[in-house]
């Protein structure tokens, strides 16, 4: 619509799409802030600019897409990077992403403790902006990761939504702000849950796709990988690495008429890590395009995949999240 014929249906845009600010105010969230944002396309979408200016609860045309974990959201005081207390704060969320200088298991490296998957998820985002603009839904801030007599890595995350769209699209700017090389490590950990995941859902794959799967417990249900059953109570978490000619995936649940779609810069997120965890209460699906293999600093150092920034050099991802209803299966 243009100007015009928005305004002669609607005295308001809010009845179409908008973006706002609310502040938690109960329980273990009290005092967080959230950006909420919706579209005509049928997407809602909470942006949590406290932690890493992450995706919270996504929603397509009112059906739950996202995992949202037994912790559900919480303050950022609440995680504390020198402590072993990912299992009682992680939240899930639509998006969790991971690093910077760390992804995988918590531990030692050279003298420095990493917490598991790193420090980004108790970041703050400063200089937050959220606006409609041109027909798009705009969220965008800065993170930055810092040490006295060490590190500067700052990124600068623009998230954007079309107002008559189920897309949402994530451009991260990394840059390191000292003179010094730095080691880094990045995964963006997509979460789907129920309804959408399911028994009647199934993954896709580009043809050619390689698998290898992190342990034994993978190597057990490697064949049955892109196949999901209902939640049982003994269900065991497996991991799977992918390497692929394209960088799509995409969650196909026929039963519901829905498929999610996900896309990513395959130049600076080379591997795909698929999470599936079939256990009651913990059912979930992460698709995690990423830069390394969720070892841990010095087991991907050792294997020769951990990643190097430059002085005053920027590495950029993208990342595209898509939604449509009675999609091919």
């Amino acid at each position: 619509m243009d100007k015009r014929e928005l305004y002669a249906y609607t005295g308001n845009p809010a009845q179409r799409y908008g973006v706002r600010r609310v502040t938690l105010q109960e329980g273990r969230p009290a005092g967080v802030n959230v950006i909420e944002a919706w579209t005509e396309g049928g997407l809602q979408a909470d942006i949590l600019p406290d932690t890493g200016l992450d995706l919270g609860v996504l929603r397509y045309h009112g059906v739950n897409m996202s995992f949202i974990s037994k912790n559900g959201y919480d303050s950022p005081a609440a995680f504390i990077p020198y402590e072993d207390n990912f299992n009682n704060t992680f939240p899930g969320g639509m998006m969790y992403t991971c690093g910077l200088r760390s992804v995988g298991k918590a531990g030692r490296d050279g003298g420095e403790w990493h917490p598991l998957h790193g420090r980004f998820h108790g970041l703050q985002a400063s200089e937050v902006c959220a606006e409609v603009r041109g027909g798009v839904l705009t969220i965008s801030g800065i993170l930055r990761e810092t040490a006295l007599f060490g590190h500067s890595l700052e990124l600068r995350r623009v998230i954007t939504i079309p107002v008559e769209g189920s897309t949402v699209v994530i451009t991260d700017t990394l840059e390191n702000l000292t003179a010094k090389p730095e080691e880094f490590m990045l995964l963006y950990h997509f979460n789907f849950g129920y309804p959408l995941l399911s028994e009647h859902a199934k993954l896709i794959l580009p043809e050619g796709t390689n698998a290898t799967p992190r342990d034994t417990a993978a190597a057990a249900g490697l064949a049955s990988a892109r196949i999901f059953t209902r939640p049982a109570d003994n269900a065991e978490e497996q991991v799977f690495f992918y390497e692929a000619p394209e960088t799509w995936v995409k969650l196909v649940n026929p039963a519901l008429g829905i498929a999610a779609a996900l896309r990513w810069s395959g130049d600076s997120l080379p591997v795909l890590t698929q999470w599936k965890s079939m256990l009651s209460g913990d059912y979930v699906l992460g698709l995690e395009p990423t830069n390394c293999y969720v070892m841990g600093r010095a087991a991907e150092r050792e294997n020769g995949t951990l990643k190097t920034i430059g002085g005053f050099e920027t590495v950029r991802t993208r990342l595209e999240l898509s939604f449509e209803r009675d999609a091919p299966c």
